[in-house]
């Protein structure tokens, strides 16, 4: 019974560090290494939604050393694999299994980006939303649309119907001004990181039209990860945004819907738009000063 005990130990803690060992070896260039770990795992327990899920870190680190082929032979299986275990499973039963499947189409469709197939990118990533629009991995596909896709275009219009702070316009009536999308949450480190950030380019720009629009949702906890109803999130939203956000004139819209048509699974998602009403720049994640200041800039200068 003991060694009984003490393998099943063993086993879970295989898979508790499988992905873990994977993103080690991606760290240190060594792909051979992370697909033999995965071999390993996969004799010894099969193919599970861990192994899939390291699989696909595979296929997003080769695309990050943009070695197209390899990416793209990793991303290949992980889709293979993970489309076979939901014929077991619905998608959203455990989180790892669309962690894997979002990472394989967001790998494969910028692996055909990358060779000149750009509009193919795009329609298989519309293909993909319209079948996995009901779940999980439909902001992450309509991030990775609008990575290919939204620049240079006319940005989407935001759900306005709730608010904190000042009643924020649309952004088509924001025309004329440059605008920065600021799309964060309550917990989010990084979005805080910007704060000096945009308060810096507020004071440089601000005279010159420059608007900050902070479009932020609720995510059903607060502060050490506590539930909370809806209105006990947004009391807590709104101390937060007072707390730390107050050096930013900014107008906050509530709306998980826009996180999901803005493709914002990331936090921070940026996005700047020029004064004639075109995105600049559609950036998820977080920015520094000399990057951003770059692009508001010109969008200051409507250039």
């Amino acid at each position: 019974m003991k060694r009984l005990l003490v393998a099943l130990l063993l086993v879970v803690s295989a898979r508790a560090d499988l992905v873990r060992e994977v993103r080690a070896f991606i760290a240190q260039n060594d792909f051979a290494a992370g697909e033999k770990r995965i071999t390993e795992f996969r004799a010894a327990s099969g193919v599970t939604p861990e192994m899939i899920l390291a699989l696909s870190w595979l296929g997003r680190g080769a695309q990050a050393a943009k070695m197209w082929d390899q990416a793209d032979r990793y991303a290949a299986e992980t889709r293979k694999l993970a489309l076979a275990e939901l014929k077991k499973r619905p998608l959203d039963s455990e989180p790892q299994l669309p962690l894997a499947l979002g990472a394989s189409m967001e790998v494969q469709a910028h692996v055909m980006a990358a060779r000149n197939e750009r509009t193919e990118a795009i329609l298989f990533l519309e293909r993909e939303l319209k079948q996995y629009r009901n779940t999980s991995i439909r902001t992450r596909i309509q991030k990775n649309i609008h990575l290919l896709s939204m620049e240079g275009k006319p940005a989407p219009p935001l759900e306005l119907k709730e608010y904190l702070g000042a009643k924020p316009v649309p952004v088509s009536r924001l025309k004329g001004k440059p605008v920065i999308l600021f799309f964060w949450a309550h917990w989010c480190g990084d979005c805080k990181s910007q704060i000096p950030i945009l308060t810096r380019l507020q004071q440089e720009y601000g005279k010159q039209g420059l608007t900050i629009v902070a479009p932020t949702q609720r995510y059903g906890y607060v502060a050490r990860g506590a539930d909370a109803t809806p209105a006990e999130e947004l009391k807590y939203i709104e101390q937060v945004r007072q707390e730390f956000y107050g050096s930013i004139d900014m107008t906050v819209p509530v709306s998980e819907e826009n996180f999901k048509n803005f493709g914002s699974s990331t936090t921070p998602t940026i996005i700047v738009i020029g004064r004639d009403g075109i995105v600049r720049l559609y950036h998820p994640g977080k920015m520094t000063y000399e990057q951003l200041q770059t692009v508001v800039a010109r969008a200051v200068q409507g250039t």
